[in-house]
């Protein structure tokens, strides 16, 4: 296997597979027979964006942390060479196969070993592939006291600085610049406790300053930070740890800093965003879907919305189940942090809205980039008008199938629960942005009734190598 010109597949989230450096993805589509009706049951594993903090909060204890539940995608495969890179030994091990699923495990134990002294830099060239890397800024900060990262890249769904990051940090005594695309962050005296507010509830500042915290010396308070799912999730497993945080889920969270913390086994919390992909799913298509895995609670706002458009959702013993009789009813929605709309449900909104009864006003607050899919929407038939971070979407009866491409994971996931309104046959291109997010996008849709098949797309010869 060589290490040139491919991202991470996933053969390389199984046990034993060589390292890899991702540069240039495989450009695959998904073929979509519209018509179908969601029904059935579908699991849903563990949360991408808990999934890779909790890989980068197992640097702040040497020794080895197993992570459970893990979502079989190819952005655990970035980070874990990000890891490696760093010293770390990673291996990454199948889960158990669920009863009467065929094919690979959607999930994945990820095993890592953290040596005594990790290394201090992350490489430009994954970096730039996954934001979530730069999640390793704050513990190996409070760790080494140094540390050189790359500026990340991620999804163009809108700027995400790291001002609050920095602001953050330097308030805890770090001497944070910049250079060559670099952030470089020093503490040779190491982090000291401190208050620090956020001008906005940033999922990724909350996560690296707690990091960063568990390990200063002193007390630090975090206001206004984020109360996400993912946030109590990566504070449950570092207070596991032997952190000592209170506040946690809400606004406020003060940690108290220790001396050190040893290593863990921690299971991650399910995924709200795919769950949420399928409730949408099954309200779009008229369906009838159970969806295991998940707490409806971290959906409630969402899955409110489907009862206003008509739907029927009721919880469950280990999730919950969302059916829609008739065409649904226009609702509209505007996205705010957590416990509003999740931004990354955007594309499911817009989706619904254009195959719904009436007008809808969806407003986006987090992103500014989040409408960028809305001309392959359009592609498909929808109705939509853009204004500033509105949109305006009328509903029809049905869409049109059309080639789309996918522009980011959740978009891409949109783009294909919206080619099941459509009639005839829609081709997704660029779907290795949806195997970013979703274990196994194809086989799920295929376990739902839905006549789907992936396939490599077609050279064009004027433009091969």
């Amino acid at each position: 296997m060589t290490n040139s010109l491919r991202t991470p597949s996933r053969n390389d989230l199984e046990a034993g597979a060589p390292p890899v450096t991702p540069t240039i993805a495989d450009v695959d589509l998904i073929r979509v027979e519209g018509g179908a009706r969601l029904n059935g049951e579908v699991a849903v594993v563990g949360a991408k964006n808990s999934a890779l903090k909790l890989m980068a909060a197992a640097l702040l204890a040497p020794g080895r942390t197993v992570i459970t539940n893990v979502p079989r995608i190819t952005d655990i495969a970035i980070m874990a060479e990000v890891l490696r890179r760093l010293g770390c030994q990673v291996e990454i091990t199948p889960d158990e196969v669920p009863a009467g699923r065929q094919g690979p495990p959607p999930s994945v134990v990820v095993n890592i070993d953290v040596p005594d002294e990790p290394g201090t830099e992350a490489d430009y060239d994954l970096v730039r592939r996954l934001r979530a890397s730069i999640a390793v800024l704050g513990p190996l900060l409070a760790r080494r006291g140094y540390v050189r990262v790359a500026h990340p890249g991620g999804d163009a769904i809108g700027s995400r600085g790291l001002d609050m990051h920095v602001a953050g940090l330097a308030r805890m005594g770090a001497e944070i610049s910049g250079e060559h695309g670099f952030v470089i962050a020093s503490a040779p005296q190491g982090l000291q406790g401190a208050t620090i507010w956020l001008d906005f509830p940033s999922v990724g500042a909350t996560e690296n300053l707690v990091m960063a915290a568990v390990l200063a010396k002193g007390s630090t308070e975090i206001d206004n930070a984020a109360r996400e799912p993912e946030i109590v999730d990566i504070c449950s497993m570092l207070i596991a740890m032997g952190a000592k945080i209170e506040g946690v889920g809400t606004s406020t969270l003060r940690v108290e800093g220790v001396e050190a913390l040893s290593p863990v086994r921690h299971a991650t919390v399910g995924d709200r965003i795919v769950a949420g992909t399928w409730a949408f799913g099954a309200a779009m298509t008229r369906g009838d879907v159970l969806v295991n895995g998940v707490d409806p609670a971290f959906l409630d706002i969402a899955l409110d919305k489907l009862v206003s458009a008509g739907g029927v959702v009721e919880p469950e013993k280990t999730g919950f189940r969302v059916r829609m009789d008739d065409r649904p009813k226009a609702v509209d929605v505007v996205t705010l942090p957590f416990p509003g709309f999740a931004t990354d449900l955007l594309p499911m909104a817009i989706g619904l809205a254009s195959v719904s009864d009436g007008a809808s006003l969806v407003t986006e607050n987090i992103f500014d980039g989040r409408f960028m899919f809305v001309n392959e929407m359009a592609r498909l038939g929808a109705d939509i008008k853009t204004d500033g971070h509105h949109a305006v979407v009328r509903g029809r009866e049905r869409l049109s199938s059309a080639p789309v491409r996918a522009t980011d994971i959740r978009a891409g996931a949109g783009l294909v629960i919206a080619a099941l309104c459509a009639d005839g046959i829609t081709e997704i291109s660029h779907v290795h942005h949806i195997d970013r997010g979703y274990p196994d996008f194809v086989g799920d849709l295929s376990a739902l009734g839905v006549e789907v098949q992936r396939a490599a797309a077609p050279e064009d010869p004027q433009f091969s190598f």
